[in-house]
């Protein structure tokens, strides 16, 4: 993979501004896609609402009626270690664990129309083609690759709504064009519900995609513009025949007709003979309310055809995103992962409207947003941890029009709840807790304006008295979720419907409104009711009072713990960490205990039923590559030994991070797992989201300056920085000692200079 990397960097063509450094020749895109494969590698602009991106198969869902595990591979369409390209599809999430879109493939081809994908073994008998990484580029906003079958030069490039497609054709009779309406990630037989296709003329194309999945009403509008006029087209219906269809029957619509509609459609176009080296351009916009609007969008956003233009505009936005932090790292493969990780941290949440404020809510209505940007793909199980935290800190303005999206999405909720995990106007419920509530409180805490607050508010605590969702109802009478009403997650959820409480109470606080503070304080302690003191776990309690007999503190598999163990999950308790300490034996013994997480070892029998769960993202029995554990570490800093908290980050650090192909320990969970690097390289971490502040750790940084949208700047220095002197000896902030273990919100966007200095020896 070295030498790889080395070709990706050093192939890079980047625009410099003489003024700017080029922080993108540190962005490798392809790192993370080779053992999870959940990381997107393709093109697309920061939070960009086109994902244009290579799909490597099209492994189904399911197989004869089962769920078909190896499909996991395929969140992001795109897996490094296979050898063949399926085609250029134009949504993906980044690394969700969970996937959906995967939205009109197009691949380019030569001589005879092959309308199906072929197999990986034969690729021949289909459109896909074999392909080299020696061929392949990826950098921010730009792909390249090499289809050998077809003797095609493929790149990509984006706009915020438009993927731009170049393919270079060989002296061939017949350039074709496929766009195969069938293809989709985490596909099965009746994800389609509906497909259009209409001909406006010999050059556009319009239509629109409805998908019933993890978005169960998803539509997609979209406008194709080619750079040269279509000889023909045609299309192949795979739909079972329907008993009623009309008096269709008269047309061949099979070939030059104009119109298509059916449940499986794909199609292709034809433009004749082309020379060695002719170009073929496509521009594909989307939108989520009608073509018309599609159209629109790919005439704002590509007027013309200069395919290098949108390329360096699109690479000019991501190098001003990466520059609101100019890091000195020790090396280079250091800067890589750096950037890299804060490449992943403003891929999504994704814009979600069209160049005109329209976008389709929940209601499936269409809404017009005023006065700020509409956005989905909020994966919020896990980027309320760090994610949004970040954003609060270097993009406040991003993160409140995000905050203001959460709030017109409980409006137009049949629920009237906040999102939990949604996108594409549907809310998919994946995952446990309410934690837009956090993302809330985190974002009055520290200031972030736009919105109305009590509003706000208002929405957290409707949501919270949805007594429907995951048995809150149930919570409320018990103190806590029995295990005999919610199987399986009764234990974390509890625990995550505690924090968000908390978070309520931090907000109903801040805005003055005791009521609400009063009853979400109360309820924030329920964490206890579930804790366990015979054992000192959190543990599943029965309605009657007693807990589960069957207990394993090892197993992620039906012990009460959503994608963790009851070793890690029973540190979860971010909001009362002292307590939770004290609880369990106090220093004397909690130390022991939490220095045990990171060196036992944890047998791959007791996560080989969660698949969210992977060996390469375990240190001892800590599970940094899954989420409910990115705080552990931090631990320490309540106890009167805060040097093991600098010791373990520069650890996590280095175990889990690598410039290479399988270089993450689990799937990015939409930018999680990038945040936690980026701030604990920086220093410091949002422990508990809903204050205003941040624990400190150990930088791994030798230099960093952050850019704050007040204008001010903020320089973090790390004297004596070395992977030996990972522990920090004395912090000052603008000449004046920190003499506790956190820093404000308040201190650090004010500006100056923040120093550590370090050391070989704790302190």
């Amino acid at each position: 993979m070295k030498k790889i990397t080395a070709i990706l960097l050093c192939s890079t063509a980047l625009y410099v501004n003489a003024q700017k450094k080029n922080f993108i020749q540190y962005v490798n895109p392809l790192i993370g896609t080779q053992k999870m494969g959940h990381t997107f590698p393709g093109a697309t602009v920061p939070f960009g609402a086109v994902q244009l991106s290579p799909d490597t198969d099209t492994i189904p869902y399911e197989m004869n009626g089962k769920y078909n595990g190896d499909v996991y591979k395929y969140c992001a369409g795109y897996q490094y270690d296979d050898a063949t390209i399926v085609g250029f599809s134009h949504t993906h999430f980044s690394g969700t664990g969970h996937s959906d879109l995967g939205d009109f493939l197009i691949m380019p081809t030569t001589g005879v129309v092959q309308i199906n994908p072929g197999t990986a073994d034969h690729p021949e008998t289909g459109y896909r083609s074999k392909f080299s990484h020696s061929t392949e580029i990826a950098q921010p906003n730009y792909y390249k690759v090499k289809l050998e079958d077809h003797n095609i030069t493929a790149e990509l490039t984006t706009t915020t709504r438009v993927g731009f497609h170049q393919y270079t054709f060989p002296q061939t009779d017949n350039a074709n064009i496929i766009l195969d309406l069938m293809h989709g990630i985490y596909n099965y037989e009746d994800k389609n519900t509906w497909t259009y296709i209409r001909i406006e003329n010999d050059t556009l194309v319009t239509g629109f995609r409805q998908t019933n999945g993890w978005a169960r009403t998803r539509t997609v509008y979209f406008a194709m513009s080619f750079s040269k006029p279509i000889k023909e087209y045609g299309n192949k219906d795979y739909s079972k025949r329907q008993v009623y269809r009309g008096f269709w029957g008269k047309f061949d619509q099979s070939k030059n007709f104009p119109e298509m509609a059916s449940k499986n459609l794909r199609t292709w176009f034809s433009f004749g003979a082309m020379k060695e080296g002719e170009q073929l351009k496509i521009k594909f916009a989307l939108s989520p309310v009608s073509s018309n609007n599609a159209l629109q969008n790919l005439r704002t956003e590509t007027p013309g055809w200069n395919f290098d233009a949108v390329k360096l505009k699109g690479q000019q936005q991501w190098n001003a995103e990466l520059s609101k932090v100019d890091v000195e790292l020790e090396d280079k493969e250091d800067m890589v992962n750096f950037y890299t990780a804060l490449y992943h941290t403003f891929l999504g949440p994704t814009v979600y409207m069209d160049v005109n404020g329209e976008y389709k809510g929940l209601d499936q209505n269409v809404h017009t947003a005023k006065g700020f940007t509409n956005y989905t793909t909020f994966s919020l199980w896990d980027t309320y941890r760090a994610l949004h935290p970040w954003f609060n800190l270097i993009q406040p303005k991003r993160n409140s029009d995000m905050v203001h999206s959460m709030l017109v999405h409980q409006q137009q909720s049949a629920e009237h709840m906040l999102p939990v995990w949604s996108h594409y106007a549907n809310e998919n419920w994946c995952m446990s807790g309410y934690h837009a509530v956090s993302v809330i409180a985190d974002a009055v805490a520290k200031g972030v304006k736009g919105f109305d607050a009590n509003k706000a508010l208002d929405a957290c605590v409707q949501t919270a008295r949805t007594n429907y969702y995951m048995k809150l109802g149930d919570y409320v009478k018990y103190g806590y979720v029995p295990e005999d009403k919610l199987r399986g997650i009764s234990v974390s959820t509890t625990l995550e419907f505690a924090f968000d409480d908390w978070c309520i109470a931090q907000l109903a606080q801040k805005l003055g409104r005791k009521a609400i503070y009063d009853e979400f304080i109360k309820r924030s302690q329920n964490w206890m009711n579930v804790y366990d003191a015979s054992t000192g776990y959190m543990r599943p309690k029965l309605s009657d009072g007693e807990f589960r007999k069957n207990f394993d503190v090892l197993s992620t598999h039906d012990q009460g713990f959503i994608e963790g163990n009851a070793w890690n999950f029973s540190l979860f308790v971010p909001h009362d960490s002292q307590r939770m300490i004290a609880m369990m034996g106090g220093n004397q013994k909690f130390i022991p205990h939490l220095d045990s997480l990171f060196t036992m070892e944890l047998s791959d029998e007791f996560f080989k039923e969660t698949e969210d769960i992977t060996r390469e993202g375990i240190i001892g029995n800590y599970v940094h590559g899954n989420e409910p554990s990115h705080h552990v570490a931090y631990l320490y800093n309540f106890t009167n030994q805060p040097w093991k908290t600098q010791e373990r980050i520069r650890m996590i650090l280095k175990k889990q991070y690598k410039s290479s192909v399988d270089g993450l320990g689990g799937n990015d969970d939409c930018g999680q797992m990038s945040a936690w690097y980026v701030f604990s390289s920086l220093g410091f971490y949002p422990f508990a989201p809903g204050n205003n502040l941040y624990q400190l750790g150990s930088p791994a940084v030798k230099k960093a300056v952050l850019q704050f949208e007040n204008g001010k700047k903020l320089v973090i220095e790390a004297k004596n920085q070395s992977a030996k002197n990972v522990y920090v000896k004395r912090v000052l902030l603008n000449g004046n000692p920190v003499s506790v273990t956190s820093i404000t919100h308040e201190q650090l966007i004010q500006g100056g200079l923040l120093v550590f200095e370090m050391s070989a020896e704790h302190n």
